[in-house]
């Protein structure tokens, strides 16, 4: 297959998903090998989970597939530019490459606006539309001390 075929199976996941009412006009695929072994589509809506976009789901399910909590080795193509949350699980599962589709304007354009999201990044924590405050860092740290400690801990 081409990418333009990954693209299309992307395209597809989302079209269905939205034929299905499961949420919103974005679909996901990864390939290993020339093979799909991830797929998934926006189901925000169907399942009450505001983390469940088109790439989380397929990451999901890749690396169910692969028992890995990485995508060494992957593409990813999605149907539209990935949104922060989204970019940010694309980094952490470490695919080779990612296509995208659609861009993050023709989401803005249909109403999937994500620009605020990155214009609060760079605010203060006290200027953000919901508030950040620090709390109890010093009871907070202590995962952190035993995680230094773990001789047998898994680095990611």
């Amino acid at each position: 297959m081409t990418d333009e075929n990954f693209m299309q199976e992307a395209v597809n996941a989302a079209l269905k998903g939205m034929q299905n009412n499961e949420g919103g006009p974005f679909g996901c695929v990864i390939v290993k090998d020339g093979k799909i072994i991830g797929k998934g589509n926006n189901k925000v809506t169907s399942t009450n989970d505001p983390t469940a976009h088109a790439e989380v789901t397929a990451i999901r399910d890749a690396c169910k597939n692969l028992d890995s909590f990485q995508l060494t080795g992957c593409t990813i193509y999605t149907s539209c530019e990935p949104c922060p949350m989204c970019l940010g699980a694309i980094y952490w599962a470490r695919p080779d490459k990612v296509y995208y589709g659609s861009t993050k304007t023709d989401a803005a354009d249909i109403g999937f606006y994500d620009a605020f999201i990155y214009k609060e990044l760079e605010l203060p924590y006290n200027m953000r539309s919901i508030p950040f405050k620090q709390l109890a860092p010093e009871i907070a740290i202590k995962p952190f001390e035993e995680w230094t400690r773990k001789g047998d801990r898994v680095e990611y």
